[in-house]
């Protein structure tokens, strides 16, 4: 009785599931379809966004022109200006600031024509940039005076509205001829400091030009542009003047080219 008892309680076996690979096998299957999926639409190509895209750059290269009008913004470089490696030049670099300098240099030269003063500067391109040489201090200042003249305030007035809306860094520089300054200048570096400074002043305080990009230099009778030891009136008149320079913001290696892009060091008038 009691072993036919226990046999009555005994739990049933329990049947094996025979169908569980079904599930790691679907889950499979829906792992590899996804990353086939994904793999499809990365390897997929926008035809006509790619043809955009080809079009774009090769307008942006200056190489062909493009169907479609280009809304990118930026510096568009023309094919004279490319090297054969797609690279901008030196030379081609030189060449553009050259006309930059050369087309400034006509703006001023009309500015000063309107008035009739064009005979008053001289002009000239080189490395540095463009000089603006107020020659001859009789014409902008009195003797051994810093003031400026009623035609110097002419001058600048021509000048600084040309001047003003240029990118440009400009240096205000004094020279003195070899012969000494009478009081209250006792030495020609005084004498051409406050000279510079004038012209300095008049093109900040009346022609507006910005005065975080203008610097006044006083260099005495060190840097004549005549003889150092010439006495003669022409002699004394060009190494006693004022030069408002306005300096090339390129860098040395592509201002070095500028006198050989222009053919001569110097282009003046007057």
């Amino acid at each position: 009785m009691s072993a036919r008892r226990r046999r009555k309680h005994e739990p049933e076996e329990e049947h094996e599931n025979e169908e569980r690979w079904m599930a790691s096998y679907m889950d499979m299957v829906t792992v590899l379809m996804c990353m086939f999926i994904v793999l499809f639409a990365m390897s997929t190509v926008d035809q006509k966004k790619f043809a955009e895209l080809k079009d774009s750059l090769a307008t942006g290269f200056g190489q062909v022109k493009s169907q479609k009008i280009d809304t990118a913004t930026g510096v568009i470089v023309p094919p004279s200006q490319v090297d054969d490696k797609g690279k901008n030049t030196d030379l081609a670099l030189a060449q553009q600031e050259a006309q930059n300098l050369r087309d400034l240099k006509d703006r001023i030269l009309a500015a000063l024509t309107k008035d009739g003063l064009q005979d008053a500067v001289q002009l000239r391109i080189d490395a540095r940039g463009l000089t603006i040489g107020l020659v001859g201090n009789e014409t902008f200042f009195a003797s051994n005076r810093a003031e400026l003249s009623v035609q110097a305030t002419q001058v600048l007035n021509d000048i600084g509205p040309v001047l003003t809306p240029t990118p440009y860094q400009v240096s205000v520089e004094g020279h003195a001829d070899l012969r000494q300054p009478g009081a209250p200048y006792p030495t020609n570096w005084e004498l051409s400091a406050g000279r510079a400074t004038s012209v300095l002043r008049h093109l900040v305080e009346t022609d507006g030009f910005p005065q975080e990009r203008i610097v006044a230099l006083s260099y005495g009778s060190a840097r004549p542009l005549a003889s150092a030891t010439g006495t003669t009136d022409a002699d004394l008149a060009l190494n006693r003047r004022v030069d408002v320079v306005v300096l090339s913001n390129q860098e040395d290696a592509i201002r070095k080219l500028i006198p050989q892009v222009l053919g001569s060091t110097t282009t003046a008038s007057g």
